[in-house]
Order: structure tokens, then sequence, then C-alpha cells
């Protein structure tokens, strides 16, 4: 071999290496950047409920709290009971003046009477049956509650409106016994009207659930007086729950109402439950005010500022049924959204990091 032939430079390997670690973080780069607009994920959801602040219609003194804290109703169940006497003097007045001036008319006031308790009594049925049908019509419609629960619902609905105008025919019928200088005398008519709202207000010295729900932060006791309106005890409604979840702007360019979603509860670790997204929030609150009329100007001392969130609403599929029993409001969960579907290799991709994080949610 001659002295003067050069000896070939030996490969750095450390450049091999950076290489392939600048391949890899760029592919990392594309990867995240696909997986947000294909299957964008967050870990801020938080499992959400239609919350009611629930208040008598009527003031009084609290005689009996028929709940405990944290305990599970029906719906119609009685929570508390105002005390009645004086309710029921307004009746036995309004009553009273019923009567006395159906006397003065020479006729009886007795069954108009009656007939206006039963009348009363239905509005009042038909009332609640309305509002809790309604909630299962829009479960129905949003296929959350099945087709049966809605039928059910219709016949409860038109078995109250039978029975409110039964009750009125025979309330009509009363006062036409009352002659023809009664059925249509203003007197008449005016004590007739001070007799059901008496009769209505001592029926609402009960407070009943609205719905299916549980019953928390209550703090009622005996002898504790309420005006009407003020909040008296905290009712969340068991069937209708959902999860909010917050994504970044950009992680929404895809998302669109009816995409499946998998979940992860923090309550129910090692499990994926299955959603869909029900609605995508149209604003949020920046934060800004004004003063003198005109916005101030918020001063920012960060290189980046952070991404805005947008609040997205999802829906567990099978209704209440489905959900997990040791979830509570306010509870975290993971969510991933596909907005491709779930067949394809970056929603195959999204799916095993989840399922690696439920396993992990056992410890954390």
């Amino acid at each position: 071999m001659n002295a003067d032939q050069a000896t070939p430079p030996a490969r750095n390997p450390a450049a091999r290496i950076a290489v392939v670690v600048v391949i890899l973080l760029l592919a990392m780069v594309v990867v995240y950047a696909l997986m947000d607009r294909m299957a964008p994920s967050s870990s801020r959801g938080i499992v959400s409920a239609a919350v009611v602040q629930i208040a008598p219609r009527v003031s009084g003194e609290v005689i009996e709290v028929m709940v405990e804290d944290d305990a599970v109703v029906q719906a119609g169940d009685p929570l508390f009971r105002l005390d009645t006497r004086p309710f029921d003097l307004a009746l036995a007045q309004a009553e009273a003046n019923l009567t006395s001036t159906a006397q003065e008319i020479d006729a009886s006031s007795a069954s108009l009477v009656a007939a206006q308790a039963a009348v009363t009594q239905a509005r009042t049925a038909l009332e609640t049956t309305r509002a809790e049908a309604e909630r299962t019509f829009r479960l129905e419609e949003r296929g959350i509650a099945a087709a049966a629960r809605g039928d059910t619902a219709r016949g409860q609905v038109a078995d109250a409106e039978a029975r409110l105008a039964t009750a009125e025919a025979n309330l009509e019928s009363a006062r036409r016994q009352l002659g023809p200088e009664g059925a249509d005398n203003p007197a008449i008519l005016a004590a007739q009207a001070q007799l059901e709202r008496a009769q209505y207000d001592l029926a609402s010295t009960t407070v009943r659930a609205p719905h299916f729900g549980v019953v928390t932060n209550v703090s009622l006791s005996e002898g504790q007086f309420i005006a009407a309106g003020n909040p008296a005890l905290t009712f969340i409604d068991a069937q209708a729950a959902w999860v909010t979840v917050d994504l970044r702007e950009n992680q929404l360019q895809r998302v669109e109402p009816g995409d499946p979603v998998h979940l992860l509860f923090d309550a129910a670790p090692g499990r994926i439950f299955e959603g869909r997204v029900q609605s995508i929030a149209w604003g949020i609150d920046t934060g800004r005010n004004d003063q003198g009329g005109l916005v101030v100007n918020q001063p920012s001392n960060r290189w980046f500022e952070p991404a805005r969130r947008i609040p997205v609403r999802i829906e567990l599929n099978g209704g209440l049924d489905a959900w997990p029993r040791k979830v509570r409001v306010g509870g975290k969960v993971h969510a991933v959204v596909f907005t491709e579907g779930t067949n394809n290799p970056l929603a195959w991709l999204g799916r095993g990091l989840q399922r690696a994080r439920s396993v992990a949610s056992y410890l954390h």
C-alpha cells in the first residue's frame, strides 16, 4: 500500500443518530397534527348534569323533611312539607265565600266545591305528567330513551288529559245546577277562582321531586321558614347527564355532531365507554370587560397566547342504563373523538393510547 494513499474517514455514528432523531421528531409532529384532526382527544372532560334548585311555590314553615342528604328519589316523591294551617284557613274561607255567594241566589254550592277540588287535583297532576313526558320526548328524539318509554309517556299524558276533561265537565255540570242566574254570575266565578287558588296553594305545601334523581346539599330542618321561590335544596336530574369536553379550536376542524366518541371515566378505570358528539358550543366567555363604555385592553406578558378551548357536549350511548354507577357529577373524563370513523390507522393509535391510559388509571 502506498504511504501517500489517504485513509477514508470513518463515519460519525452521532450524525446517523441525529438524522434518525430528526426524522422521528418530524414523524411525531405529523402524526400529532393528523390525530388532532382525525382523532382529537382531551383529558379535560367532566361529568355534567342538570342541577336544579328546588324551591317551594308558597311561603311557610317547614314541619317535615322527608329525604336525607344524597338520597335517590323518584318523580313525585315528597321532599319536604310546609305548615298547612294558614292554607287550610284560606281554603275554608274560600269555601265559605263561595257558599255565601251561592246562597244569595238561593242555590247550593256543595257540588260545586267538590267539583272544583277535582279539577284542581286533575290539573296539577296533568302539569306534573306533562313536564315528565316532555323530558322523555326530548331524550327519545336524541336516541337516549327507548321508543317504549315515549309511548308510555304519551299514554300517561292522554290519561291525565282525559281525567282533567272529565273533572271540568263535572264542574260545568255543577255550575249549571246553580240555575241560569248562578251559572255565569260574576260573583260566583270570582269566588270559584278564589277557591281554586286556595286549593292549589294547599297542594303546593308538599314539595315533590320533579324527576328521577338525587337530592343533595339538604340543609333543611323543622321549624325553618322558607319564602316562596327561595332555594331549599339541590336536585340533580339523573336522566339528563352528559360529558363536557374542552377541545382546542384547531381540534374542532372536523368534529361534527354525531361523531363517535370513546370515553374513559376516572371513576371506572379499565373500561372504555362509547358515546357520540351531541353538540358544540357556539361561544365562550373570554373574560374581557368594559369600562366607560369601551372594551378594556388585556395586556399579555406571555410569549405564546394559550389556546382557547371550546366545550363539546357528548352523550353516552345507551342512555341512563349505560352510565357506570360510581360516576359522580364533576368527575373527570378522558375522551377521544373519531372524526373519520374508528377503522383507520390514526383511530387505532388513538384507541390504543386510550386503552393504555385506562390501565394506568388504576394507579392515578
